[in-house]
């Protein structure tokens, strides 16, 4: 079993800045891929960004626009999505996730990612 936990969400203006964290356990963890996503009141859930815990790639939605970063810090069991910029069309429910896939394309994909965090609020004002 996998368990994943978000924090470091909050209220910004626009402008400003918010670092997510997720904290992983569980067995054989160290295989997976991350993800971050995110969804907003009546829309469906929208890819942020991905990176493996193996290797240095990192994938990101097309909205980012260079206003986000996705790292992990392997020996404590964490990945950080930092946030600048942010704007209130940035405002949503952020939750990170994990999966076993070893192609790059299906970790665009929230039907791919087999564990959840139970999310954690941004809220961006204007």
């Amino acid at each position: 079993q996998v368990q994943l936990v978000e924090s470091g969400g909050g209220l910004v203006q626009a402008g400003g800045s918010l670092r997510l964290s997720c904290a992983a356990s569980g067995r054989t963890f160290s295989s997976y891929a991350m993800g971050w996503f995110r969804q907003a009141p009546g829309k469906e859930r929208e890819f942020v960004a991905a990176i493996r815990w193996s290797g240095p790639s990192t994938y990101y939605g097309d909205f980012v626009k260079g206003r986000f970063t996705i790292s992990k810090d392997n020996a404590k069991n964490t990945v950080y999505l930092q946030m600048n910029s942010l704007k209130p069309e940035d405002t949503a429910v952020y939750y990170c996730a994990a999966t076993r896939l070893t192609y790059s394309i299906g970790l665009y994909y929230a039907r791919n990612y087999d564990y959840w965090g139970q999310g954690t609020q941004v809220t961006v004002s204007s």
